[in-house]
């Protein structure tokens, strides 16, 4: 049966855009004011950062709530969650990553980084132990201030890296060891924007990742912060993936 038979209530793709590590919702504030101009409805959401299945988890009810047929988009360790997140969302038609995780089932973060390994990042991470309540210590990790600009932002005017350095959202180090119980672009349409300047997720691993997931694709010349850098072209590259699913299920209308 087609997913689209079982949407509740058919209209234009609402896109959840998906923030990843040491970054937030805002992130995507630019290229959702382009998607507005261009007719498209999306939304950034927050990522709680707090384990690959719990994001999942939550990323997937919030797309669920929707009554309509949504696209994800996931960027860094965002792509990972809608890889699980689309697995178990009826309604999702598609996902697309920008500089993201589109991991295998069984792979983890980690997995991905040992093997196409970029030191910039890994040598920059600083943990620090948090606890919550009476329970068990847990690792969060940052990036470097210092090492912040050139490592994740490095085509960025310095006020703006300077400023997100120091509002960083950090990550717990058990997200990156999670192993992913789903792929779901086996079974969804998938698109990717590589960042061929990326200092996080190697372009190399991207490119790898992207070919896996037979995703149609476009390389951008661009840091880590693509989305903020370039959201012009990300945003149209976004459009172009909902026009795709629009062709895929005529009923659609943008």
């Amino acid at each position: 049966m087609s997913p689209y038979a079982e949407i509740r209530n058919g209209s234009t793709p609402v896109v959840l855009l998906v923030h990843g590590a040491f970054t937030d919702a805002s992130s995507w504030r630019e290229v959702i004011a382009e998607l507005r101009r261009a007719g498209v409805e999306a939304v950034a959401v927050a990522n709680p950062l707090r384990g690959l299945d719990a994001d999942a988890a939550y990323i997937a009810c919030l797309a669920e709530e929707i009554d309509g047929p949504v696209m994800l988009v996931g960027h860094c360790y965002g792509g990972a969650v809608i890889t699980l997140a689309g697995a178990s969302s009826r309604n999702v038609l598609g996902l697309l990553y920008v500089a993201g995780y589109a991991l295998d089932e069984g792979e983890s973060l980690l997995d991905l980084t040992t093997r196409f390994q970029d030191m910039m990042l890994t040598s920059s991470l600083r943990p620090a132990v948090v606890r919550l309540g009476n329970g068990p210590p847990s690792i969060e990790l940052y990036i470097d201030r210092d090492a912040f600009p050139s490592v994740f932002a490095a085509d960025l005017p310095a006020a703006v890296s300077a400023v997100a350095a120091r509002s960083q959202r950090p990550i717990t180090a058990s997200a990156f060891e999670a192993k992913a119980s789903a792929a779901a672009w086996k079974t969804l349409q998938s698109w990717y924007i590589v960042a061929t300047a990326d200092r996080v997720i190697a372009p190399e691993a991207q490119r790898f990742m992207a070919a896996r997931a037979n995703a149609m694709t476009i390389e951008i010349g661009a840091s880590h912060a693509v989305a903020i850098s370039q959201p012009a072209v990300v945003a149209d590259q976004i459009r172009a993936a909902a026009l795709a699913l629009r062709h895929t299920f005529p009923d659609l209308a943008i």
